[in-house]
């Protein structure tokens, strides 16, 4: 089968076509005739090396593609919820795979897809909006009536926040950009409001969901409202910060992590119910997102646009 492989880490272009075999499923596993896989920050940021040591498993020789979609083959021992036919995507955060004609992924993180639901946007849409639902509901427990802000508006995972957010009682939620040029594509992927990040000098929020890290990860906790939390989810900013942890005591503030992909390593059965919440918002079209497709043999040039930064919506490699 075509896959695409990582034999070391580098720049876009040790991503290399192989030919590799047909994979079989084990235990708690099933086989996916991949048709999509969407190409994440994670992918990148994987690709280059920065999480080597952090305890994630794709290390090289590896087979990149934590999010994909297309028909399951194969079921491996074990496996009820899934049979050879079904249309799935999956979010297989430990092994990844997705960049290839066939993947393995964990039954327990594949999930069927409503009939008539497009598999492109399906995997450009459910492994973040099943991360938004986790952070919304596991990380923290979104107060009725919030008032949440997202920054980065107009990237993959921000994108669908105010969506989920809504569904799960939000009263408003206001998108942050970084140019005036950004406003109106933030505000037509569902934001009631989309600002520029600098405008903002009032603690009204009660949650803020921060993909960006950095130094504004610090400024955005001065936004937060009495006993608000700040939800880090991403940090597409790539640098750490340091934050007095005394502004948080006198501030009345939290701030919390959320990796998915370690959450769901650990609590796998925490997956299908997110899942079927997101599921749900991207079947009735509340989430739609743009999509750029590409075939497999350019995942190189996907990568690189992806470091290039200004991508809006997602990315996906198409095997057919």
């Amino acid at each position: 089968m075509k896959a695409v492989r990582v034999t070391r880490y580098g720049a876009p272009d040790v991503l290399e076509p192989a030919e590799l075999p047909v994979p079989v499923p084990g235990e708690g596993e099933v086989a996916i005739d991949v048709t999509h896989a969407a190409v994440g920050l994670i992918d990148v940021l994987i690709r280059r090396g920065d999480f080597a040591g952090h305890g994630l498993p794709m290390q090289p020789p590896y087979t990149p593609g934590i999010e994909a979609a297309g028909t399951v083959r194969a079921v491996g021992a074990g496996v009820t919820t899934l049979r050879p036919g079904d249309r799935v995507a999956t979010l297989s955060i430990a092994t990844g795979g997705g960049y290839a004609e066939v993947m393995i992924a964990p039954a327990a993180a594949t999930f069927r897809l409503p009939d008539g639901l497009d598999p492109a946007q399906a995997v450009a849409a459910l492994p973040n909006a099943t991360t938004a639902v986790l952070a919304l509901t596991r990380a923290i427990t979104l107060p009725p009536d919030a008032k949440v802000l997202v920054t980065g508006a107009t990237g993959a995972l921000a994108s669908v926040f105010p969506a989920i957010a809504k569904r799960l009682g939000a009263r408003e939620v206001v998108g942050t950009v970084r140019s005036a040029a950004r406003i109106a594509e933030a505000e037509r992927l569902g934001f009631d409001r989309a600002v520029l990040f600098d405008s903002l000098d009032a603690p009204e929020f009660d949650v803020v969901i921060d993909p960006v890290g950095g130094e504004l990860r610090g400024r955005a906790l001065g936004l937060l409202a009495d006993m608000g939390r700040l939800v880090a989810v991403g940090s597409a900013d790539r640098s750490g910060h340091t934050i007095d942890s005394n502004t948080l005591w006198f501030g009345n503030r939290g701030i919390v992590g959320f990796a998915v992909g370690m959450f769901l390593q650990r609590t796998p059965a925490s997956a299908a119910p997110a899942a079927a919440e997101a599921m749900a918002a991207v079947a009735d079209g509340s989430i739609k997102l743009a999509v750029e497709t590409y075939p497999l043999d350019r995942a190189a040039d996907t990568h690189a646009r992806m470091e290039a930064g200004g991508v809006s919506g997602r990315l996906i490699l198409a095997m057919r």
